[in-house]
């Protein structure tokens, strides 16, 4: 746990000096790298994240994968008969991830709703994004894909909250069992 508030600071300290420096040809993206076994004790120590970047003056948002998607899986058309297809045959997971990840891939998707939060915030110098509940992607989509879809798009430091694992300066491997991936444009911290 000890580490786990010294990797916050950490990266408290490079998005203050990221501010300072400007972002000409660097994107205000970062990851904190946690273990995946840390997954409940980062979802306790957010609130309290999140009202020590208040207290630095940042207008801190939050951006809950979890609960994007949950959203998008309700207010499909076709929900009612996902569940229904679902209770016939509870155990064919192929079938229903597949479905849930065409969903969440397609249009109004997660990318979409992200890319939606960001532009809210563009213009807002004090506005700081926060994306949790990354562990929901599983095992539909990685959020590597997402964010090398919007680069760009990242006017505002972003903190996404990582459970996995860091294989080295660029490479991640989420959840801790995912093969490595070095696609990231983001500075990592912790891991």
């Amino acid at each position: 746990m000890a580490s786990l508030r010294a990797d916050f600071d950490e990266l408290r300290e490079r998005i203050r000096h990221g501010r300072e420096l400007g972002h000409a040809s660097f994107e205000p993206v970062y990851y904190l790298v946690f273990p995946p076994e840390s997954i409940l004790e980062v979802k306790r120590q957010t609130p309290a994240w999140e009202a020590k970047l208040h207290q630095e003056g940042w207008d801190v948002q939050l951006f809950s994968i979890s609960e994007q998607l949950w959203d998008l899986l309700k207010q499909d058309p076709f929900w009612p008969l996902w569940v229904a297809q679902d209770e016939k045959s509870p155990t064919d997971w192929k079938k229903t991830n597949d479905a849930l990840a065409a969903r969440a891939s397609a249009e109004d998707g997660l990318l979409q709703r992200l890319e939606r939060k960001l532009s809210e915030l563009d213009g807002n110098e004090n506005a700081l994004l926060i994306v949790t509940d990354l562990e929901a992607l599983h095992p539909f989509l990685r959020i590597g894909s997402i964010e090398s879809k919007l680069q760009g798009s990242f006017h505002v430091p972003t903190i996404f909250l990582y459970p996995g694992t860091r294989t080295g300066k660029t490479r991640l491997r989420f959840l801790g069992f995912y093969p490595e991936d070095g696609n990231y444009r983001s500075m990592h911290v912790g891991g």
